[in-house]
């Protein structure tokens, strides 16, 4: 098993958690912070899948998460806050 595998397998393992702590997590910020971590997690899965296959339309659909995450946990952060989107 090379190095990429065991990354790729440990990344695999944290999303689970992070799943894990969305499902049950006691506040909804814990739920918000987890699933802004998910979101990297998905972004690091997308650049190891890129370096094992060498095939770049993988980072492209990475950058693309990050910029949908980061929208999504701006979002998320203002409902939990109270406010409106457009405050």
């Amino acid at each position: 098993m090379t190095f990429l595998h065991v990354l790729m397998a440990s990344l695999v393992v944290s999303m689970f958690l992070c799943l894990y702590r969305v499902m049950a997590g006691p506040t909804p910020a814990d739920r918000t912070v987890s699933v802004d971590i998910l979101g990297v997690l998905m972004v690091g899965f997308c650049a190891v899948l890129t370096a094992m296959t060498g095939r770049d339309v993988y980072m492209i659909v990475g950058v693309s998460w990050s910029l949908l995450s980061f929208v999504a946990t701006l979002a998320l952060a203002k409902h939990l806050e109270g406010r409106s989107f457009d405050d």
